[in-house]
């Protein structure tokens, strides 16, 4: 017989709501509105090569970078979907200078969000999958409007994070602090539906790593010294260079990601709030790492909202490897 128990997205969320009496439904209803957003996006998404999507803007944004038509239209849906609702105090986007203040005429909520509309977007020409990523924190300033305090939190204050990839199918995975679940959407009947129930890094991992490889020569004595450990003990090398993607295979297949900081961008180059810190919560939710080099990403207390990091995250073991290596300057001793 046909399986018909199905376990929708909300089903999911409400279900866990109910284990917390004092819930207001707040943070209930920002992961349905991401849900719709995100839908909203892998509909576009899935058009490209048919209608004008692909391509750039003639738009910069705060990093210096061209901005693609996708990076665009998904910021726009998110904003839209999100700043009047009244479930958020404020939000930041990777594409935006400033804290995104919520519109006068909407009331305000109890959370801040700030998320990467479309990482990877400069791949979708090509057909290679890309992502969204989000961060939830509480609020913590005074008044009704949040800012710029609200923003500005450590990891570890995460009360949600997770990623949306658009790929062969789209999936939204996340965590709350109760584990990592991973939603498949049927396009049949327009659901997130649970697929990947209690994610968790495989255990031992395999012996995957993922770097650009191109960068070697700006890269430290360490870095260098452990990429040639791990060929030198057999492991294989996958890069997709969109990191939700790259991401998203590690937490499935275990091993390590890492963009190390180089000669050219000595303070690396993913940002903390809108990447490496909501990705580092669920990698840690999914009994994994997440590194700088020296220090765990949940660690970092941010400066500024386009703060940028080094990134080493995946199986605890690995990341632990990484960080030896790169204390010793490539002569790490010890397991």
């Amino acid at each position: 017989m046909l399986d018909t128990h199905i376990v929708t997205l909300s089903r999911h969320v409400i279900e866990q709501e109910r284990r917390h009496p004092e819930a207001t439904g707040q943070f209930t209803n920002i992961l349905f509105d991401l849900a719709l957003a995100a839908k909203v996006i892998a509909r576009e998404v899935n058009k490209a090569g048919i209608v004008d999507v692909i391509g750039r803007t003639d738009q910069v944004n705060v990093h210096g970078e061209t901005v693609q038509k996708l990076d665009e239209y998904a910021d726009l849906v998110i904003l839209n979907a999100m700043d009047h609702t009244g479930n958020l105090c404020c939000m930041a986007s990777e594409e935006h200078e400033e804290v995104i203040a919520i519109p006068e005429r909407f009331p305000t909520g109890d959370y801040a969000l700030m998320y990467d509309p479309l990482d990877g977007s400069s791949n979708i020409d090509v057909n290679v999958s890309i992502g969204t990523i989000f961060s939830i924190h509480r609020k913590v300033s005074e008044g009704p409007r949040g800012g710029l305090d609200d923003c500005l939190q450590v990891g570890r204050r995460q009360i949600a994070a997770g990623y949306v990839v658009y790929g062969s199918s789209t999936m939204l995975v996340y965590t709350s602090g109760a584990g990592v679940h991973g939603f498949t959407l049927d396009p049949s009947i327009g659901e997130f539906v649970l697929s990947h129930p209690k994610v968790t890094l495989p255990d031992p991992p395999n012996r995957i790593y993922s770097v650009n490889e191109a960068y070697a020569p700006q890269w430290s004595e360490g870095q260098r010294a452990l990429v040639e450990h791990l060929k030198s003990e057999a492991y294989t090398g996958r890069y997709i260079g969109s990191l939700v993607s790259d991401f998203h295979r590690t937490l499935l297949r275990g091993g390590l990601f890492m963009y190390p900081a180089d000669t050219r961008k000595p303070q690396g180059k993913l940002r903390l709030l809108y990447e490496a810190a909501p990705l580092a919560f669920v990698a840690e939710q999914a009994g994994g790492r997440a590194s700088t080099g020296s220090m765990d990403i949940m660690d970092i207390e941010p400066t500024s909202l386009h703060q940028s990091t080094p990134l080493y995250m995946g199986s605890r073991e690995m990341v632990d490897l990484a960080e030896r290596f790169l204390a010793a300057d490539g002569t790490p001793s010890g397991p």
